[in-house]
């Protein structure tokens, strides 16, 4: 007896160290997110299981410590943390299997409605917001039986190419339950969006290739200003709207709280979007009837310029937007805007009036 116990503690010494890590899986067996966060004065990087969110760097170190396993230095910032993925995610995959049930006394796990959720990216190099990229959207937006809505509805992505706009990234983005302050005598309305986060550079990408070059899955608020008082009226040299006034308003971006790496994802990205207004739906649309699919937005979009890691790729809204209504339809001081995507998370906006300057 005293001997087969001596044989199989030596054979626990004699068991290589490789078979000795791979006893916490680096799979992606447990789905997880990712969110920037900030808890106890600190701004973190946080894998989110279930209702908790998880300090990757704390978890990383205790993992490390606890499982035997080899030191990975992980990024602490969300943009850093895509372009390096591939090295890292095998340990992500182990943060996420091995800490699935932390508990409470974790040092390095907190209640999601105990922490501070942050735009999950600041700042991404690019902001690209797709124009009408659903057929009831755009019927909506122009008059019934105009040339615009005929092509609106005839729109064939094979036969022609979508529209976008660009959002000034550092200027536009802001956190989850950020207040949105007003500006007087504008008409904001609503838009919500799914928001298609960049993996890696990319060029010249074909569609049949454009997957391998998506990271995620996140939550847009593309915040437009529909025009009222207070703007001189455009020059004579250019006709239609100023998309630059109404789409890059300061504080335009509402961005959060969550990204869904695509592996935790559907494919083809398949999510339904719910917008609300004070707890009222305005808008209940799937994007599997957008126009030009994942596919060939950043089949376009990469013949254009060059996608880089964390950029995102705002895809459009569906049908119910404020000036698409009989009569329109604007948002007020006090209102609450939530964007909620299926399998992703809940995008919270408060409107707020401007105040004025105190006087000297």
């Amino acid at each position: 007896m005293r001997r087969a116990a001596f044989l199989v503690v030596m054979l626990g010494f004699l068991t290589p160290v490789g078979a000795q890590r791979a006893a916490v899986s680096n799979k992606p067996d447990t789905p997880f997110k990712l969110a920037t966060f900030e808890a106890a004065g600190k701004t973190r990087l946080g894998l989110v299981v279930g209702s908790r969110v998880l300090d990757i760097a704390g978890a990383n170190a205790e993992l490390t410590q606890k499982a035997s396993v080899a030191a990975v230095r992980i990024p602490g910032e969300m943009r850093e943390l895509i372009e390096q993925y591939a090295r890292v995610s095998p340990r992500l995959y182990q943060i996420a299997n091995y800490f699935k049930d932390a508990g409470a006394a974790a040092p390095f796990a907190f209640d999601l409605d105990k922490v501070a959720i942050k735009a999950p990216i600041k700042y991404p190099y690019n902001l690209l917001a797709a124009a009408a990229n659903y057929k009831l959207h755009a019927g909506e937006m122009f008059a019934p039986g105009s040339p615009q809505q005929q092509a609106a509805l005839e729109a064939d992505q094979d036969k022609v190419d979508p529209v976008f706009f660009a959002k000034s990234p550092r200027s536009c983005i802001i956190d989850p339950n950020e207040p949105y302050t007003m500006p007087p005598g504008r008409n904001i309305d609503w838009e919500g969006e799914l928001a298609i986060i960049v993996g890696k550079p990319a060029f010249n990408v074909t569609e049949a290739q454009a997957h391998d070059y998506v990271f995620g899955y996140s939550v847009m608020y593309d915040l437009s200003d529909r025009g009222g008082t207070g703007r001189k009226p455009l020059t004579g040299m250019f006709g239609g709207p100023n998309w630059f006034a109404g789409k890059s308003g300061d504080k335009c971006a509402p961005f959060g709280p969550v990204i869904v790496p695509k592996e935790f994802a559907p494919n083809p990205p398949h999510f339904h979007i719910v917008t609300k207004v004070n707890g009222v739906v305005k808008q209940d649309g799937n994007t599997a009837n957008w126009i030009w699919d994942e596919a060939h937005m950043i089949r376009y979009l990469s013949s254009i310029l060059t996608l880089y890691p964390g950029d995102v790729i705002s895809s459009g809204t569906p049908d119910g937007v404020g000036a698409g209504r009989k009569p329109p339809e604007f948002l007020k001081p006090g209102d609450v805007v939530t964007i909620e995507i299926d399998g992703i998370g809940l995008l919270r906006t408060p409107m707020r009036a401007r105040t004025a300057p105190a006087t000297p």
